[in-house]
């Protein structure tokens, strides 16, 4: 484990060396730098300044309050997600965080690069019921959906966003608590922008299958097809009958068989005697 700082960056740009060699110094494995909320020519130059610096001391970086991704990750490994994204924290502040909003971000920003979004808002409300508030804001998202973003959303730094209380004890944690935030491969399953999304990933031998829908129900058949040959034990955190429910259960699946994620997501881990203790678990 280690301690990212979050950082202003205007606090950072006039004494970038001396700011960083003393975070290095204290053992610090990364920053945030927020605020910066323009794309001008200095701001463009201050990014590459910043990725360049915390690159030569081996600090993660992640820029929020930044504009859409432009590749600069691919110059700099440590440069391993930014915002550039109507994320969830404006929830706080507007409605139009809503789930047919989230059902467009896999399609389009996401396309860019990784997504700093903030996923993990636990205070799950119905549209209806939604109200805005910057003190304990609420989601206009089911469990299920908070849940499937962890594997929908690309962004090797995700965020546990909610307040901790509101975790404690509640449904749906334990998938957050092990679902990777690095993948080793990634299949498009089905969907279409706006309206829905079912993605699967590998991370390891473990497979991860995220579905997320807008306010329309709907229901889709999703073949198995990726898995590998031999017998899976799957864990599927599903939406329940309200809003903040989530309903686990445990299956034995394989790749010849079709089933329907509903909103949620799933873990698959081969079903041997090794794992069978593990899996009950999980």
């Amino acid at each position: 484990m280690g301690l990212l700082l979050w950082v202003h960056w205007e606090h950072l740009a006039p004494r970038m060396d001396e700011v960083l060699d003393t975070y290095a110094r204290w053992g610090i494995k990364g920053i945030k730098v927020d605020f910066m909320n323009r794309d001008d020519q200095d701001m463009v130059a201050f990014y590459q300044r910043v990725a360049e610096a915390t690159a030569k001391r081996h600090l993660l970086l992640d820029l929020h309050g930044a504009y859409v991704p432009a590749g600069l990750q691919r110059t700099y490994p440590n440069f391993i997600t930014q915002e550039g994204v109507l994320g969830a924290e404006w929830n706080k502040m507007d409605r139009r965080i809503t789930p047919r909003h989230n059902l467009m971000l896999p399609y389009t920003r996401m396309l860019a690069g990784p997504m700093d979004y903030t996923p993990g808002g636990f205070r799950n409300a119905t549209p209806g019921d939604f109200e805005v508030r910057a003190s304990m804001p609420l989601t206009q998202t089911t469990r299920g959906q908070a849940l499937a973003m962890y594997v929908v959303y690309d962004s090797p730094l995700q965020m546990v966003s909610d307040d901790p209380s509101n975790y404690r004890g509640e449904t749906g944690f334990d998938f957050v608590r092990r679902v990777p935030a690095a993948w080793d491969e990634t299949r498009f399953l089905a969907g279409e922008p706006g309206e829905d999304i079912v993605l699967a990933r590998r991370s390891g031998k473990a497979w991860y299958l995220g579905a997320m829908t807008s306010e329309r129900a709907r229901t889709e058949k999703v073949p198995l097809r990726f898995l590998p040959p031999g017998r899976w034990r799957a864990t599927i955190w599903q939406d329940g009958e309200v809003v903040r429910e989530v309903r686990r259960s445990t299956r034995s699946v394989t790749n010849a068989d079709v089933r329907d994620p509903g909103a949620g997501a799933v873990r698959t881990r081969a079903f041997t005697p090794a794992h069978a203790k593990e899996d009950a678990l999980t």
